[in-house]
């Protein structure tokens, strides 16, 4: 076997293993799952569910709707200026994004690069497209390693040897992950990225129609660096600091939705420090397991782990995070109807 033959076949397995990697996930996710249902009382979590109610359940899906709303609202921000397309397709396609996320077998991100494409639907060319979704993504990174840093600080107020465990293996997580994000940062605002390029530049082939009238503000991105470069542009400090301000006003929110579950199942005596501490650990142990479809099994062991600190039994903990899995169902199955619809009538135009 030459040189070239071995590279491309070991390429082939690379890119194999990838393919393959969201559904080895969501087989882990299961099998968790289930191991987490098999040594807990369901009788307990079914109960506790039930408590909540359809009014409670409601109430989740009404706080989650809102969640959403105000990523797609950043993600508008950070193309301000540079794009025409209206504030509201980008809260659309956000929705689409978060369906696909939490409802199809893809890593993570699967959500985030069909998001990119439809974005060229609306005349936005696909190397801006791909640089939107980047610049989101560490954006969202970024502000969900910032709430899981308030979540660790309050841990350590807790006099308890778990919590304090807990809260220094967080802080050392984040600190790792600090050091990643900035170089994923450094590598979108250096000519690094341009070593990568080729790759990039693939991805926004497969975004692309490139219907962006020429000169336009869209049409001027040549490239996926040269679009990062206008996304990131200092001048534009602004727009960046209000989407920065959105994301986390959105993962704060999703405290509210714990709360709400709590209320209706008559816990007492959970404060909003120790709620935010919960929603900040559980966000942060789920986008850990990015691998695994929408943290499946993960988020759950994650309450259960988090909820004990405080005095939550493991019955009502998965009847929390059961609770937040409701809106993924109620908001995605109509975002993946969007998105069918929006391919379908991409499909017949270009048919025409």
């Amino acid at each position: 076997m030459t040189a070239g033959t071995s590279g491309r076949a070991g390429g082939g397995l690379g890119r194999a293993l990838v393919r393959r990697l969201p559904l080895v996930g969501t087989a882990l996710g299961l099998v968790l799952a289930l191991w987490l249902v098999a040594t807990n009382d369901v009788g307990a979590v079914a109960a506790a569910f039930g408590r909540i109610g359809l009014t409670g359940l409601a109430a989740v899906v009404l706080v989650r709707a809102v969640i959403v709303f105000l990523c797609g609202l950043a993600w508008a921000r950070l193309l301000s200026g540079l794009s025409p397309v209206e504030t509201g397709i980008f809260v659309v396609l956000r929705y689409v994004r978060e369906g696909i996320n939490v409802l199809l077998p893809v890593a993570s991100v699967g959500g985030d690069v069909v998001g990119g494409r439809l974005l060229t639907f609306w005349g936005v060319t696909g190397a801006l497209a791909a640089a939107s979704i980047l610049a989101d993504l560490l954006i969202q990174a970024g502000t969900q390693a910032v709430f899981a840093l308030v979540g660790a600080l309050l841990l350590t107020r807790l006099d308890s040897p778990p919590a304090a465990a807990l809260a220094e293996w967080m802080l050392h997580a984040l600190a790792i992950a600090a050091l990643a994000l900035a170089a994923f940062f450094a590598i979108q605002r250096s000519g690094a990225a341009r070593f990568i390029e080729r790759h990039l530049a693939g991805l926004a082939r497969r975004f692309a129609r490139e219907t962006a009238p020429s000169g336009g503000p869209a049409g001027s991105a040549a490239s996926v660096q040269d679009a990062l470069d206008s996304v990131w542009g200092w001048r534009r400090w602004s727009p960046i600091a209000q989407g920065i301000g959105l994301h986390l006003v959105a993962w704060g929110l999703g405290a509210a939705e714990i709360w709400i579950a709590l209320a209706c199942i008559g816990i007492e005596g959970v404060t909003i420090a120790e709620v935010l501490v919960i929603e900040a650990l559980a966000q942060a142990v789920k986008s850990a397991a990015f691998p695994i479809p929408s943290g499946l099994g993960v988020q759950e062991s994650g309450f259960v782990v988090v909820g004990a600190l405080f005095g939550i039994d493991a019955g009502t903990a998965l009847a929390v995070s059961l609770a937040k899995r409701v809106p993924d169902v109620v908001l995605g199955l109509p975002s993946l109807l969007v998105w069918q619809s929006l391919e379908a009538r991409r499909s017949a135009g270009l048919a025409r």
